[in-house]
């Protein structure tokens, strides 16, 4: 059995589909482009696809992260192809790799956000930024199944910051205009119960009075583990790409020893 992770991305119009609607267009695209799918045992069969801490709705996201399994192996990138052209523009498949190591879920231990303030001078989005991260504690209140439940958004952030907009995830967030506006660059860890970008707006508005006059433009730039030493999100797909370069370099030498 040959197990392909993938990340795919939710962009545009397509950043208010659920995880629901994103399940259902994804195993659609899975039968048109004939992909041999190992399915679960019992009554009602179900491909076997593993999803990895989804965005929530109304997000944009450049980093979602999904494992399936295969009754037959496959190239990667043609896969992706496939899959890519099957699915709605704006969910799009954007890379794909075989899995060679465990632990996927592991490796998203936190997340970049791009949180775009349409309306906001920058000057006044870094005033409530430095307020935020100054604070030792930010308490917030969610709305849960058992009723309102209040939770600190501090803990979670490792950076609240205006980034420098030359960057190269800046051009890849989505953006639903080209007006002015201020825009703030999250890390955050994923921890329990999670701090959303949501979570972290309503922060800035009880911390500094901060109150977008439009809803805030949300893009998920990166997601990954997190490395204490940089302050850096890094790429949960690059331990398999290391190990499968690794093996397409030992197994022509293992060839080239082997006894005529």
């Amino acid at each position: 059995m040959q197990r392909i992770r993938l990340r795919y991305t939710k962009r545009g119009r397509l950043r208010f589909t659920s995880h629901r609607d994103f399940q259902r267009a994804f195993e659609r695209a899975l039968r048109r482009a004939e992909v041999p799918m190992a399915y679960s045992a019992g009554f009602t069969p179900h491909p076997k696809v593993s999803y990895a801490n989804a965005a929530p709705t109304g997000t944009g996201s450049e980093a979602e992260y999904l494992e399936i399994a295969l009754t037959a192996p496959r190239d990667p990138e043609q896969l992706r192809a496939l899959l890519d052209a099957s699915m709605p523009p704006g969910l799009d498949i954007v890379e794909a790799v075989e899995v060679r190591t465990s632990g996927l879920a592991d490796r998203l231990t936190a997340s970049v956000w791009e949180l775009r303030l349409d309306g906001v001078p920058p000057e006044e989005a870094r005033r409530a930024a430095d307020t935020f991260t100054a604070a030792e504690t930010v308490e917030v209140q969610r709305q849960a199944k058992n009723g309102v439940r209040t939770f600190d958004a501090r803990a979670a952030v490792v950076s609240l910051e205006i980034p420098d907009l030359t960057e190269t995830h800046s051009s890849q967030a989505d953006r639903p205009t080209d007006q002015p506006c201020a825009i703030l660059r999250l890390v955050v860890r994923h921890v329990t119960p999670a701090v959303r970008p949501d979570d972290v707006l309503s922060g800035l508005r009880a911390v500094a009075d901060l109150a977008p006059p439009v809803p805030a433009a949300v893009t998920r730039l990166a997601q990954g583990l997190f490395d204490e030493e940089t302050g850096t999100v890094t790429d949960p797909l690059a331990p398999d790409r290391e190990a499968a370069e690794a093996y397409s370099t030992a197994e022509p030498t293992a060839a080239a020893t082997a006894p005529a």
